[in-house]
This record gives C-alpha cells, sequence and structure tokens, in this order.
C-alpha cells in the first residue's frame, strides 16, 4: 500500500471509532471532580447541586460541536451555584475552554477567553493561570493536528507527483524504445528488401554475386535479431552479461558498407579529430544517419549520398546529402524524421531538413556534446 492509501486508510479508521468514550469518560470524571469540589469543605450534599453539575457534565458531550454554546452553559451553572452559596470548582468551564482551543478560529477562543477569566476570577471560582492555561493546551492541539494534517497533504501530495513523474518516465522509456525499434527495423528491413531484390534479378545469370548478396542479407538479420534481443533485455529489466551493447560512431564503417552493399554510392568524410562522446551523443548520431540513409536508399534515387562528421567546438555537426531527386522522406505515416527530432530535441541541439539548396535532399544535425569525454 502506497503513502496515499495508508493515510486514507488512518483517516478512515479515525472517522470510523471518534472518541466517543473518550468524551463520556471525560464528562463523567470533571462531574466526580466537580461534585468533590462543591462538597469537600463539608457542606451537606443536596441533590439540587448534584443534579445541576450532572446536566453540566452531560453538556460537555457536545463541546465538539457547539463549543459556544457549552461554554455559555458551563458558565450559567457555575454562577447558579455560586448564586446558591456554593463553591463550584469551575472544572466543566475549564474543560469546555480547553476544548473550544482545540476545535474553533482563534479569535473565537480569544474572544470568549477573556469574559470566562474575568467571571471565575470575579466569582472567586478559579484564579486567572488555570483557564488560561487550558486554553494554551487547546490552543497548542490545534497548532498540532494542522501540521500533522499540512504534514499528510504534502506526502499525499509528493506521492501523487512521484507517481506521475513515474508515468512520464516510463511513456518516455516507450517512446525511446519505440525509436530504437523503428530504427532497427527500417534500417535491416530496407538493406535486406533491397538486397533480396538485387540478387533475384541476377539469380539466374550470376549465381555467385546473388550467393554474396544473400549472405549479407543473412548478416543483416541476423544483426537485427540481436538489435531486438537487447532491446527485449531492457524492456525485461534484465542486464544480461552477453548483452550487445548499443551502437555508437565506432560502428559506422560498417553501417556504410551495408548500404554501398545494398546498391546506395555512399562517402563518409570526417573533419577535425575524432573525439569520445557521451554515450547518448554518439547512439542519436549514428540511428540519424542510418535513417537519412535509408530514406535515401528508399525514395531519392541518389547516385550519391555524402555523410559528414564535423568535429569542432562544443557540438558535433552531422550532414547527410544525397543527390537525388527524391523528397528523402518517408511515406505517409512514416516516423523517421520525427524520431530524428525527438532524439535531437532530447540532447537540446538542431536539426534541419528538406531540399538543400543546389539539389537532393539535406539532413545536418547539431548536436551538443559539452566538455569531450
Amino acid at each position: 500500500m502506497n503513502v496515499v492509501g495508508k493515510i486514507r486508510a488512518v483517516r478512515g479508521l479515525q472517522a470510523a471509532h471518534r472518541p466517543v468514550l473518550f468524551d463520556i469518560a471525560l464528562a463523567v470524571a470533571v462531574t466526580i471532580v466537580e461534585v468533590g469540589l462543591l462538597f469537600n469543605d463539608g457542606t451537606q450534599a443536596v441533590p439540587l447541586p448534584i443534579a445541576v453539575t450532572v446536566l453540566t457534565g452531560a453538556v460537555l458531550l457536545a463541546r465538539r460541536r457547539f463549543g459556544v454554546l457549552v461554554i455559555a452553559v458551563t458558565v450559567a451553572s457555575a454562577a447558579v451555584l455560586a448564586a446558591a452559596g456554593y463553591s463550584p470548582g469551575g472544572a466543566p468551564v475549564v474543560v469546555a475552554l480547553w476544548s473550544l482551543a482545540e476545535t474553533r478560529d482563534r479569535r473565537v477562543s480569544l474572544a470568549v477567553l477573556a469574559p470566562v477569566v474575568v467571571f471565575l476570577l470575579a466569582d472567586s471560582i478559579s484564579s486567572p493561570p488555570v483557564p488560561i492555561g487550558a486554553w494554551m493546551l487547546g490552543a497548542y492541539m490545534q497548532t498540532r493536528r494542522r501540521y500533522v494534517r499540512a504534514v499528510e497533504e504534502r506526502a499525499a501530495t509528493l506521492e501523487r507527483e512521484r507517481e506521475q513523474l513515474d508515468l512520464i518516465a516510463a511513456q518516455r522509456e516507450r517512446e525511446s524504445i519505440a525509436r530504437e525499434l523503428h530504427d532497427i527495423v527500417a534500417h535491416s528491413v530496407t538493406v535486406m528488401l533491397i538486397g533480396v531484390r538485387g540478387a533475384r534479378d541476377v539469380l539466374e545469370t550470376e549465381p555467385q554475386v546473388a550467393a554474396r548478396t544473400l549472405e549479407r542479407v543473412e548478416t543483416s538479420a541476423e544483426e537485427s535479431l540481436a538489435e531486438l534481443r537487447r532491446i527485449l533485455v531492457l524492456l525485461r529489466g534484465e542486464h544480461a552479461a552477453e548483452t550487445r551493447p548499443q551502437p555508437s560512431l565506432a560502428d559506422l564503417d560498417e553501417l556504410v558498407a551495408g548500404y554501398r552493399a545494398a546498391g546506395l554510392p555512399v562517402r563518409l568524410e570526417t573533419a577535425g579529430e575524432p573525439l569520445d562522446l557521451p554515450s547518448g551523443v554518439e547512439l542519436s548520431a549514428y540511428r540519424i544517419i542510418g535513417e537519412a540513409l535509408t530514406n535515401a536508399l528508399k525514395h531519392a534515387g541518389a547516385t550519391l549520398v555524402t555523410v559528414r562528421l564535423d568535429y569542432g567546438g562544443a557540438d558535433l555537426e552531422v550532414r547527410v546529402h544525397d543527390d537525388g531527386t527524391g523528397t528523402g522522406e518517408p511515406g505517409n505515416g512514416g516516423h523517421g524524421l520525427v524520431g530524428m527530432r525527438e532524439r535531437v530535441a532530447v540532447l537540446g541541439g538542431e536539426l534541419e531538413t528538406g531540399r538543400a539548396p543546389g539539389g537532393g535532399f539535406r539532413v545536418a544535425a547539431r548536436l551538443p556534446i559539452g566538455e569531450p569525454a
């Protein structure tokens, strides 16, 4: 059970077991004490003051709901007993004053306190420290109760916020996994599809070429399965030692070779001194290049695609430019460019895609790398 559930359970338990027995016991105890104070000087006990005291004690049972009225009744009872020549101890008045300070607004209880203290002092029922002390105790209990309630509400708020953050984190993780799955499937299936078509075209005339092409298709399929297994391991929350690491720019030559084998002429250029980059930047750059090459292979009809990495300053610049006549973009329902934008946005970078001024399609990403690793 979470914190919110526990708080609700406790509150429900408290609501179901109101301190009725405590109120009854308190009323009985106050009545007994007051009766004892009335006749502690040897005065003969008579029914009338006892009855008044018992009724006053019974009125205390309503102190939580009718605090001011109960104060008025207890004060009137003490005044009647004092006028009849008895010496009330003022216990019901003190208890009612304590309860009023505990349950009512501070201004209301303070407004009642002053005349009650004056009355008890004027009729020689009680000295001021006793009712003032009872009021202070009630005020403290009210403050304490409000503090506990505020802490409980804060804990409940924090619990709700934590649950919302967990949902947001889970949603982001699902989006990340969806991007990974899309990138893996889009790259591998495209390469395999082009390879199978090429092998079919030359199967009868050049069987050896077809065989080599199918071998590359087989290798691509195995790599895709390994990547998918890695994603499944992450989904299960497992961390197996044999899990294949995520691809990085060190695997870029292999990636480009795969597209060249599929019939897409790719030229890889590097400017600046290669650096050890954060893993998130490495993975995002690799995936952006893979998606751009996949789009060029499927849609551009290019005779040359240039991939350029520019290491310099606090940014890694990634450019993929083809000379094709297509849009270089996925068709309806495609998620490739959306995935690129999400990856770049997470890193706080910039992405530009569209027709290049000199023709063809261009993908340009700037990925902040901060301090080199």
